[in-house]
């Protein structure tokens, strides 16, 4: 499978898994919100959020929570019918990053949670800058495993091995200016907020497992790794508790006169 297919594949691949990935995936720390909120100069509170590729709403509760006035948009129906379980006050649409469903200068931000680089940033930017309002901010963001941490290091070392993907790679490339926008159009700021959630192992077992990587590689490939992973994992924490550290990459570039500003 070449490398557009393999990438479209993985893209879909979250609708089987919808309750798996509402169920056991993180969210994220008040501490995000506010740096959004200092890089854009704006609250969030009152403002029109449109959260693309929102998922199951893990993002959008927050946002909403927040006090914004929260627009959903997500491809996938397994997702979309997750969100709407979740949170049927939030208006929502289909349609993804690369075509937005929406009206030109309606919104105050453009959030992408976990979802940005599912878009094709050529087709993406432009619809953000037709999408966003004067002033508007667009913020992508995602949860990024940190390598210092010797045992999430390891794991993804025997993710690699075992699916014979350099997923560390992923993580390193998630959040960074370059590869957000390969053109170097948009001129984003950039801020990284460490945080950390305990979950019982098998949390965290059908975290990682609710990931695209495993999700297209069939069940039985995946739950032989989950195993072994398992066995790994007791050892460190005998107690059944996993300590998850995540460091949540946040990029915000503000809009003026209507177009996203330039470096």
């Amino acid at each position: 499978m070449t490398a557009a297919p393999a990438h479209a594949a993985r893209a879909r691949s979250f609708d089987a898994a919808a309750a798996q990935y509402a169920a056991n995936r993180p969210s994220y720390p008040p501490a995000l919100l506010d740096a959004v909120e200092d890089l854009a100069g704006r609250p969030l509170a009152g403002a029109r959020v449109v959260d693309v590729g929102a998922g199951t709403g893990i993002a959008t509760a927050l946002l909403a929570a927040r006090g914004a006035r929260v627009l959903a948009v997500e491809p996938g129906g397994g997702m979309a019918e997750q969100l709407r379980r979740a949170l049927p006050g939030v208006p929502l649409v289909r349609g993804d990053g690369n075509a937005l469903p929406l009206a030109s200068g309606t919104a105050d931000f453009l959030t992408y949670a976990q979802s940005w680089h599912w878009t094709d940033p050529a087709r993406a930017i432009p619809q953000a800058r037709r999408v966003l309002r004067p002033g508007g901010a667009l913020a992508l963001w995602w949860n990024t495993s940190p390598l210092d941490v010797p045992w999430i290091r390891e794991q993804q070392l025997r993710i690699e091995r075992h699916f014979r993907l350099d997923t560390a790679a992923e993580a390193r490339a998630g959040g960074r200016p370059d590869t957000a926008d390969p053109s170097g159009s948009l001129d984003f700021a950039q801020r990284r907020v460490r945080w950390s959630r305990r979950v019982p192992l098998d949390t965290h077992l059908a975290n990682i497992g609710s990931h695209s990587v495993f999700l297209v590689q069939g069940e039985e490939h995946s739950r032989a790794f989950l195993t072994e992973e398992r066995a790994h994992l007791l050892a460190l924490f005998p107690d059944g508790e996993v300590e998850e550290v995540y460091e949540v990459s946040l990029l915000v570039a503000t809009t003026a006169d209507g177009s996203a500003t330039t470096g």
